[in-house]
């Protein structure tokens, strides 16, 4: 018969670990996301994926607060962050350490993610934009190359969490 298992016998590991550990080369950038249980969804599949960094930028709230850790369950404490009020600088700062800037945005120039390859030796930072607007329309020009994911019903678009995690899977299975 099939049970569920139990927590302690999924064998996580713990914060400290979590700090040690290698990470894949992958950086998330929230730009100017309202929503908390966005961001603490955004954290808590960081640490899913042993992502690198996430980096808010300008509205996007910032630990600690309630509602984030509702989603994040502590994610919040393992993956590191920072924020930054410009989205440029965070884009500049990342580009200058190397990083292609990936932009998860439906554009003239975007390219399925089913048809982008992910090359294990690059490093990336993918950029997450705001659950109405997308984008910041002055980081545009600043990004590498665009993504989106393939849909197949009436919406437009995903949940920018949801989108975030499907993107961040992707990756990690290229990269790790």
């Amino acid at each position: 018969m099939v049970q569920k298992l139990k927590l302690e016998e999924l064998n996580r590991i713990d914060v400290e670990t979590f700090k040690k550990v290698e990470k894949i080369p992958l950086v998330i950038i929230l730009d100017n996301l309202r929503s908390m249980h966005n961001v603490g969804a955004s954290f808590r599949t960081a640490d899913a994926f042993l992502i690198e960094k996430i980096i808010l930028c300008g509205i996007t709230p910032q630990p600690p607060h309630r509602e984030i850790h509702k989603a994040a369950l502590g994610a919040t404490e393992s993956v590191d962050w920072a924020h930054e009020s410009d989205i440029n600088t965070a884009i500049n700062d990342y580009k200058s350490r190397g990083y292609q800037i990936i932009g998860i945005e439906q554009t003239t120039d975007s390219v399925m993610i089913t048809d982008f390859s992910i090359d294990k030796s690059k490093k990336y930072a993918l950029i997450l934009g705001n659950e109405v607007e997308g984008i910041s329309d002055e980081a545009l020009p600043n990004i590498d190359t665009f993504l989106e994911i393939p849909q197949l019903g009436t919406k437009h678009s995903l949940n920018v969490s949801v989108c975030g995690g499907i993107v961040m899977w992707e990756f990690a299975k290229a990269l790790k």
